[in-house]
């Protein structure tokens, strides 16, 4: 195996015990949604990005509309936009057809690690195979994360209510995340108008994404207030 392949996995050793438990945690929700076996590993395996599948699942068990499904998946990864936009200029020398599947292995660990390698100059690492180290490491464990917990969760007795899994897992993303003002504004305007939504009683699942939007919205918003 080539050395900076090699780092890419070493590198992602930690991030694993944090993706496993996330991964349990989406199989077992999708099993509780009603998907099949097949169409869990599919919808990871194709999708790759936790929080959206969480909350599409969430929204597939409550019978929302595929256009909602997909729109709020879209909307609450939009910060991929930005990603991309930052680490293109360390994979630029590299084919569009490297960079179109390198795009694929794109999460928030992924990002965060490779930029904090690649802005150290020190290193010649091959940037490309550093990246694809720390990507099919998180990718792998995050299918069998994802088997692991449709399996625990089809032998599970329904009288055992899961249910309550998936609101703790988004609290546990996101109350770590909540670090500075326009962050806190973003989150408490996006759970308001949430809620507010669904209590309205607008069409399953709209709640979500108007919820998301407006809360991006109230984060530059307040983040341009504060920067005046």
């Amino acid at each position: 195996m080539h050395e900076d392949l090699k780092a890419g996995v070493r590198d992602s050793l930690a991030i694993l015990l944090g993706i496993l438990p996330f991964a349990l945690v989406f199989g077992i929700a999708a099993d509780g949604a009603g998907l099949t076996m097949g169409q869990t590993v599919a919808m990871s395996a194709a999708v790759f990005a936790g929080t959206a599948q969480l909350a599409a699942v969430e929204l597939l068990g409550d019978a929302a509309p595929l256009a909602v499904v997909i729109g709020t998946a879209v909307v609450i990864n939009l910060r991929m936009l930005m990603y991309s936009a930052s680490i293109a200029p360390h994979l630029a020398t590299y084919h569009k057809r490297t960079r179109a599947y390198l795009a694929y292995f794109l999460t928030d660990h992924v990002y965060a690690v490779s930029i904090g390698e690649y802005v150290n100059e020190d290193r010649d690492r091959d940037k490309r195979l550093y990246y694809l180290g720390l990507g099919l490491s998180i990718w792998l464990i995050w299918i069998v994360g994802t088997v692991a917990g449709a399996v625990f969760s089809a032998g599970v007795p329904p009288a055992w209510q899961l249910d309550f899994v998936i609101p703790l897992v988004f609290l546990a993303i996101l109350v770590p995340a909540m670090k500075t003002r326009p962050q806190v504004a973003a989150a408490l305007v996006s759970a308001g108008v949430a809620i507010g939504v669904f209590t309205a009683g607008i069409p399953a699942g709209l709640d979500l994404m108007v919820g998301a939007v407006v809360g991006i919205v109230a984060g530059v918003a307040t983040e341009e207030v504060l920067s005046r």
